[in-house]
């Protein structure tokens, strides 16, 4: 177990690097391009209740398809990470820049005060994010487990889809019994169907 640890914290280093190398111009259009394929996506377009993230870093912007999602009219879900019970609640949020404020690890997350809970079975598509993925769905978050906890709760139906770079796409992720997969990983050049 120690050893997989290791291995995961060397490829979060590694994609890191690979990242940070990455030109400002680089990132933004391998980005548009993810969000281009997202916003074509069937699964996506006919989903009415889509829990998306703000992103952390190293993982796919996510700002702007949150704003897009908007657009269509869609109920956006965000994540408010709960420290105590390491798990994560979801909230309705109606205005992403009033009803967020800064949570666990200065990443924005909703206000309960001003967003209502949504029940998880609600979740019609759920956007994952993560460091690391391989071509059977498995990933590599910043290591805190919140998101291997969450996946098991959601709907056998509820599509769960990653945004990555190709570059974050390795041959294969280490794991462990507790870590869960994605159904489907979009990047900029493909959508990935889990093996």
């Amino acid at each position: 177990m120690e050893e997989i640890q290791k291995t995961k914290a060397d490829i979060r280093n590694d994609l890191a690097t690979i990242i940070g190398n990455l030109s400002e111009n680089e990132l933004s259009t391998k980005t548009k391009a993810i969000e281009k394929r997202l916003f074509e996506f069937a699964n996506f377009l006919e989903a009415k209740i889509a829990l998306l993230y703000i992103n952390n870093e190293n993982e796919v912007f996510s700002k702007d398809i949150i704003k897009r999602t908007f657009d269509y009219n869609k109920i956006v879900v965000l994540p408010l990470t709960n420290a105590g019970s390491k798990k994560i609640n979801l909230y309705k949020v109606d205005n992403i820049d009033r009803h967020l404020k800064k949570g666990l690890y200065g990443i924005l997350e909703p206000d309960p005060q001003q967003c209502k809970v949504v029940p998880v079975d609600c979740i019609d598509i759920a956007i994952i994010p993560g460091i690391a993925f391989d071509e059977k769905g498995a990933r590599i978050g910043p290591g805190d487990g919140f998101y291997d906890r969450l996946i098991p709760t959601l709907p056998i139906t509820t599509r769960k889809v990653a945004l990555a770079l190709d570059d974050q796409i390795i041959s294969q992720v280490p794991t462990e019994s507790h870590d869960r997969y994605v159904d489907i990983i979009i990047t900029e050049n493909r959508i990935i169907y889990k093996i």
